[in-house]
């Protein structure tokens, strides 16, 4: 491997046009964790985005790092991406900010691939990896948070890898960084299996990472989470404890994300007539449809989005009808148990405009709902108060919703007449799906 570092990185340093300040205060950041390679690899966009070009991100830049084996963390390459903060500060890309703002969207974001032997250069595919992510933060405006997650549906690498799946979290070997045009985070990307994913939504995407970090012999990254695309089990495989350290965390802690990006819509109704899984007959008064098709991921939410709907006119419904996508509807029973029945709030936001459902438990405070009047409209934002001698029963008609996808009619209705609520899950798909835990 020091062949490799001489050969590919130890270049002697040569004259290089001056970096705009935003992009050099990040640089210099890198060549504190990296002295050694101070000209790496670069992915750069041919036509930059503020050209018109496709790719948000303007580089990114391909480290090869040592690992270190008290941790774990097996030798890998490290890539950072630049052109999610502001590196130009004169308003070409992001609107000019200043020392103690956040510069553009106050992040970048990294990914840690396991070298595989032999492999004298890294793969160039996590390069388009971060600019998909990047590409929907820029059309949708959204931030990625450490904790987040999102269901990529496919091998990262689009190979036949188990690893399909990301969490987030703050890199490691990164502090964050205060350039002239405000502060920058690092967000590292970490590829995992199936299980992996569905034990972050019922449980916590933090209690799965500290997980992962601990398992026996560094199998899943050590420390510092490198992911390995040729992993064939998960971490309940791996190491037994695993399932009954989840067990534990949900009956302790519930579920600690309040919020999903979601492919849904709500419906105020006159009526509801049905039977339990039969067909809707309803006599809609409005219609409340925010849904989107995502490709790639979804966005994470934060309330304060919905500050302004304070100044909106409140208005009691009498009976709702709720319309989720399969990949958002089958939370519903995590939702209600992990969430609801805790006394917390829990929202899907949809993937475009304003439009947001919130079901809510009886213990939440500064809510809109009661038992008298169980769903509030304030403007495109519905709560829905779930009463705890209800939260069991809807939970476990659900259940339905987690078995095979395969098995399942869609689209599917769930309805509580005496309740004045129904849920149709429709087999409309969603590439990707970004959580977000509490805040």
């Amino acid at each position: 491997m020091e062949e490799i570092q001489d050969k590919k990185y130890s270049q002697p340093c040569i004259a290089q046009p001056v970096s705009p300040a935003g992009l050099e205060a990040l640089y210099v950041a890198c060549r504190e964790i990296y002295p050694d390679q101070p000209n790496p690899l670069q992915v750069a966009a041919v036509i930059k985005y503020w050209l018109g070009g496709p790719d948000p991100l303007d580089y990114i830049s391909m480290y090869f790092n040592r690992g270190n084996s008290d941790l774990g963390v097996p030798p890998h390459w490290h890539y950072i991406s630049f052109g999610l903060s502001d590196l130009h500060g004169d308003g070409r890309v992001h609107e000019k900010t200043g020392l103690g703002e956040l510069s553009g969207f106050g992040f970048e974001i990294t990914f840690r691939l396991k070298r595989e032997p032999g492999e004298t250069s890294p793969p160039t595919w996590p390069a388009q990896l971060l600019q998909s992510l990047a590409k929907y933060v820029f059309l949708s405006g959204n931030v990625l948070y450490a904790g987040d997650h999102v269901s990529w549906h496919k091998a990262l690498d689009s190979s036949e890898s188990l690893i399909e799946h990301i969490l987030l979290m703050e890199d490691p070997q990164f502090k964050t960084v205060s350039t002239p045009n405000g502060e920058v985070s690092f967000i590292q990307v970490i590829g995992v299996t199936k299980s992996e994913l569905e034990c972050a939504q019922r449980w916590s995407p933090h209690g799965v990472i500290e997980i992962l970090k601990k398992i026996p012999g560094g199998t899943c990254g050590g420390n510092w989470l490198v992911t390995d695309m040729r992993r064939g089990m998960s971490m309940f495989e791996l190491d037994p404890n695993s399932s009954q350290l989840v067990k534990e965390g949900i009956e302790k802690d519930g579920s600690n994300l309040s919020g999903v990006a979601a492919v849904c819509s709500w419906k105020e109704s006159r009526e509801i007539e049905e039977d339990k899984y039969g067909e809707i007959v309803e006599n809609s008064s409005s219609n409340n449809k925010y849904s989107s098709f995502s490709h790639g991921c979804s966005n994470s939410w934060q309330q304060e989005d919905f500050e302004s709907t304070e100044l909106l006119q409140k208005k009691n419904l009498e009976n709702v009808m709720l319309t989720f996508n399969y990949e958002s509807g089958k939370l519903l029973p995590s939702v209600i148990r992990g969430r609801v029945r805790h006394g917390r709030h829990f929202s899907f936001k949809a993937v475009t405009g304003n439009g947001m459902i919130t079901l809510v438990g009886e213990g939440v405070s500064g809510k809109s709902v009661d038992t008298e009047h169980p769903y509030v409209a304030t403007g495109p934002w519905l709560q829905v108060l779930i009463p705890d001698c209800y939260a069991e029963e809807m939970a476990s008609d659900l259940d339905l919703l987690e078995s095979d996808y395969e098995k399942l009619i869609l689209p599917k209705v769930f309805s509580w007449p005496e309740r004045g609520l129904s849920i149709t899950i429709e087999s409309g798909c969603i590439d990707s799906i970004i959580k977000q835990p509490v805040l």
